[in-house]
Formats: C-alpha cells, sequence, structure tokens
C-alpha cells in the first residue's frame, strides 16, 4: 500500500466525503474550522475547488488552467500556486462547504 492510499478516506466506490479545513490557503471563501464534502468522481475543471496529492501531501486549492498545463492555486496570495503537468494529482471536486453548526451557512459548488 502507497503512503497516499493511507490517507484516503474508506468509502466505498465513489462516495463523497467530508473533511475539515485547516490553515488559511483559501481564504477568505474557506476559513478555518469549515467542513468541505468531496466528490471523488467530480469533474475537476478550470475554477473548480479540489483535493489533489501533490509533493507527497495532501492539499486543497482551486484549478486553474494555464498554458499548457493546469495549477493548483491558492485564494491567498500568501502562498505560492503548484505546477500541474496533468489532472492525475487530482482525487476529488469539493461540492459543499458548511460551518458547523450552522446549516443555513451551507454552499455549494456543484456546476461551477
Amino acid at each position: 500500500m502507497q503512503t497516499e492510499d493511507l490517507a484516503v478516506p474508506d468509502c466505498g466506490g465513489g462516495e463523497s466525503f467530508a473533511l475539515m479545513v485547516m490553515g488559511h490557503s483559501m481564504a477568505p471563501e474557506f476559513n478555518e474550522g469549515e467542513i468541505i464534502i468531496i466528490e471523488p468522481e467530480g469533474l475537476a475543471k478550470d475554477g473548480s475547488y479540489v483535493l489533489a496529492w501533490h509533493n507527497e501531501e495532501w492539499t486543497f486549492r482551486q484549478l486553474l488552467r494555464v498554458d499548457a498545463g493546469w495549477t493548483l492555486h491558492p485564494l491567498s496570495p500568501a502562498f505560492p500556486d503548484a505546477p500541474l503537468a496533468d489532472l492525475s494529482a487530482v482525487r476529488g471536486v469539493i461540492i459543499q462547504k458548511a460551518l458547523p453548526g450552522r446549516r443555513r451557512a451551507s454552499k455549494f459548488y456543484v456546476g461551477m
């Protein structure tokens, strides 16, 4: 079993799963402590928010098309972009965010 496989939630097939946002690299759209819902088989396209396995760690970024490739883009300017040769690092697309205990604070990202 590879290291990256150990960190993947044990969901059957393409079941969605939730993670908590840690850090400030995706602020102001996603703040620390918010819950994001990831669709493993979601369609990753330019502008999507994605979960990716990059440089031996999991990262949550916005996927942007640049020139002949792709980049993982943090929303905070304090963090650098991470170029990608292709989309093989992308493991899921964020489809929803929520603030724990505040159901009305949910936001959906399907169809972005």
